[in-house]
């Protein structure tokens, strides 16, 4: 079996240093959609240098997202990358993030489970500068084929949604070009951007990043219930149900509850397929 879960957690934890300045905020933020309209105070926060906060999802690109492609080359692990989905993710944070900086991104492979016709491999990274940890991040990552072992099958995080109409919900456009743009953060897989690769993938057009839905879901939830204080944000995790795609629209259901939001996440021009599912935020 090309997955062997005992090497690949016992395997010594990969470090790279990782660096980010404002630019890449920047142009993070954009990616997700930011900056409509323009001139707006509170979308200013996102796009305006002298005004900056960083949205807690840009852990997942800072350093290019260095963190899960060092678990994907771990001992133990020699996979057909095109067999690779990703599953979920989640981060937490243990304090506000810089507009820049320079940290230690450290990453392992925390456990394999067994799905039988899938393996999950859960590849945390944890982000450390000189004044201590930044965040730690989860991402599960589907194998299909490589399931079956007998393993562990692994916890089941399903969250039911309370039983009444939410207390907030709002649509995001997805621009045609966003997924060019969101790329630009470092996510070059083709699949997002090349008509005849997504073709091969069984797409009749490239699909939108899942971590760019992440991303927006956790902007709109910031910007909704949480008065644009990104400061408040202190996990974030949701499991990636569906696939949504450029020119489309989210549709994000919000139920507020004592420090946390679960959120629902929809394509409108789908019927509202799903999109992200057991979508929490907790805050303060």
């Amino acid at each position: 079996m090309p997955i062997d879960p005992a090497k690949a957690v016992a395997a010594e934890p990969r470090s790279a240093e990782i660096s980010w300045d404002h630019k890449d905020v920047q142009l993070y933020h954009l990616g997700l959609g930011a900056g409509v309209p323009a001139t707006d105070p509170d979308e200013l926060r996102y796009t305006l240098e002298s005004r900056l906060h960083v949205l807690p999802s840009f852990a997942t690109v800072a350093g290019a997202g260095m963190g899960v492609v060092g678990g994907l080359s771990a001992p133990g692990i020699d996979i057909d990358l095109a067999a690779v989905l990703h599953g979920g993710q989640s981060i937490t944070l243990h304090r506000p993030l810089p507009t820049g900086g320079r940290a230690v991104s450290t990453s392992r492979v925390a456990a394999v489970y067994d799905k039988g016709k899938a393996a999950v491999l859960v590849l945390r990274s944890e982000a450390v500068d000189e004044d201590g940890p930044l965040w730690t991040s989860d991402a599960s990552i589907f194998v299909r084929g490589e399931g079956g072992w007998g393993g562990d099958r692994g916890p089941s995080e399903r969250l039911e949604l309370p039983d009444r109409e939410p207390d907030a919900t709002v649509e995001r456009p997805i621009r045609e070009e966003q997924a060019l743009l969101y790329r630009l953060s470092g996510d070059w897989n083709p699949l997002h951007a090349d008509p005849e690769f997504a073709k091969l993938a069984g797409f009749d057009r490239p699909i939108l990043h899942g971590l760019c839905s992440y991303g927006m879901t956790l902007k709109a939830v910031v910007d909704t219930v949480l008065g644009g204080d990104v400061t408040r944000v202190r996990s974030y995790r949701t499991r990636f149900a569906g696939i949504v795609f450029p020119g489309e629209t989210l549709r994000i259901r919000m139920w507020a509850g004592d420090g946390r939001v679960q959120v629902a996440v929809t394509a409108v021009e789908r019927d509202d397929a799903p999109v992200l599912a057991d979508t929490l935020v907790e805050h303060s």
